[in-house]
């Protein structure tokens, strides 16, 4: 089978890379610069074909999809930087990228009748309540620039394709670029303390667990809306933290505040992030481990 997957550069995309080589199937990368800019780790992605692609730019993504003429796409690119997604001389920017961008994929995994997994995001809810979001709830009301192209990605791909799978994961983290973790890794490394919210609930997400799930899914005809984090229960980013800090050895005091008084934050975050993954095993795919185990499997792969 032949993958092409978009956004390599980023943490998920270079571990689809790495399932795809694992498992033997052909996989063809792509991002917007000229070379692969990713980290250099020997592993897959620098080993496989790399194509440069801007997905804002309809008729290049036609030309090389069609011929690339790939079996499955997962399209993994994204603008994904929250806050910056508010300025006013970047939200065209952003709404190229996550929706018209995605659209112009749709349409050529239309032309080529072929899959397209679609990445999308718990910010497309407007994070109210405290019932996790069930995938096929169409109760959106995204709170931010990025919650809402992300949305119309997902609709440009339900309103285009039948074989598709739509795939909303929080809270990611991987090897390849920054995240969460190691901000707080850097962070603690630095101050005797640090504030971190304790009112937004949800459940992180480890690329490399993903990636894993996601060949399973493409590698079915299962299509539809799925939610997937690991496994391990709800937590908050206050409680992500401590424990971060006690598997790296940090003695860091970590203080819960809320969002209201932590401030800073230009987007508006949802406080439920909680995402409802039962679909997955009701379907016949593996959840992922628990999210304490892949903490502890990811500091064994960074240095801090």
């Amino acid at each position: 089978m032949k993958i092409f997957v978009t956004g390599v550069a980023g943490q998920l995309g270079h571990d689809v890379m790495n399932e795809l080589y694992g498992r033997g199937h052909e996989g063809v990368g792509s991002d917007i610069a000229p070379e692969y800019k990713g980290i250099d780790d020997g592993t897959a992605v620098t080993r496989m074909p790399y194509v440069r692609l801007d997905i804002t730019d309809a008729k290049a993504v036609e030309e090389v999809l069609l011929k690339e003429a790939p079996d499955v796409v997962v399209h993994c690119a994204a603008w994904t930087a929250v806050d910056l997604a508010e300025d006013d001389d970047k939200a065209d920017k952003v709404r190229a990228i996550n929706a018209a961008g995605t659209e112009h994929v749709a349409k050529a995994c239309k032309a080529l009748d072929c899959k397209l997994v679609y990445l999308s995001t718990d910010y497309v809810f407007d994070g109210q309540g405290e019932k996790p979001w069930e995938p096929d709830c169409t109760d959106y009301r995204p709170l931010n620039v990025y919650g809402k192209t992300k949305l119309e990605g997902e609709l440009f791909v339900s309103g285009n394709l039948d074989k598709y799978f739509i795939v909303r994961i929080a809270w990611v983290f991987g090897v390849n670029g920054k995240n969460f973790i190691k901000t707080m890794l850097n962070v603690g490394k630095n101050h005797d303390t640090v504030r971190v919210v304790n009112d937004q609930i949800g459940t992180p997400t480890y690329t490399y667990d993903l990636a894993r799930l996601l060949v399973d899914m493409l590698e079915t005809d299962k299509y539809g809306y799925y939610h997937v984090t690991n496994e391990g229960g709800y937590i908050s980013w206050y409680d992500f933290t401590c424990e971060i800090y006690r598997q790296a050895g940090y003695t860091t005091k970590v203080i819960p505040v809320s969002t209201a008084e932590y401030g800073l934050s230009k987007a508006a975050r949802p406080f439920n992030s909680r995402l409802d993954k039962r679909k997955l095993a009701e379907n016949g795919f593996v959840p992922l481990p628990a999210w304490q185990d892949a903490l502890s499997r990811y500091l064994n792969e960074i240095e801090y």
